[in-house]
């Protein structure tokens, strides 16, 4: 699927996805939403994941807006090193619930979506993201996003193959 180019398309694609991942995640029962895989995540962890990256998009763009200095993708962290990084937001969050894990990516998207109503057209396409020279405001928000969910949703339907399976 190419890259949203627009305020509109980027709210569309936003919306869609997360309504699939919803109607995914509504097939998930509490036991099978904690059932790790062979790697250690769990659809619980993976959609945790999925809020907590939202929350680094809408810092890094309040840190911009702010004219602070802008840590992608977090303050001490390469991209090279984005493994350990996860490994470590899924460890502390082991405790969480389903259904915390749902409101979290809930809130978050609706967080999401409104910056992306408030966000005049120009400062999501027109320009790189704050501290970046290539991507814009708005394909960080698609990756944070649209793409996020799109992955997602199908690591969730592949686990409840594997699961009934």
């Amino acid at each position: 699927m190419p890259a949203a180019t627009s305020k509109s398309d980027l709210m569309i694609a936003t919306t869609k996805e997360f309504a699939r991942l919803s109607a995914v995640l509504d097939r998930v029962a509490d036991d099978q939403a904690t059932h790790p895989d062979t790697d250690g995540w769990s659809i619980r962890d993976v959609i945790i994941h999925r809020a907590h990256w939202i929350d680094l998009f809408l810092g890094w763009v309040a840190d911009g807006q702010a004219g602070r200095e802008v840590h992608i993708p977090a303050k001490g962290v390469k991209w090279n090193a984005l493994k350990p990084y996860n490994a470590t937001v899924r460890d502390r969050n082991a405790d969480v619930s389903w259904a915390e894990a749902r409101s979290r990516l809930s809130d978050k998207h609706a967080a999401l979506l409104k910056l992306m109503e408030e966000m005049p057209e120009d400062a999501l396409y027109d320009c790189p993201m704050p501290g970046q020279d290539k991507w814009t405001t708005g394909r960080y928000a698609e990756a944070s996003g649209a793409s996020h969910y799109r992955s997602a949703a199908k690591f969730v339907r592949a686990r409840l193959r594997a699961l009934s399976g």
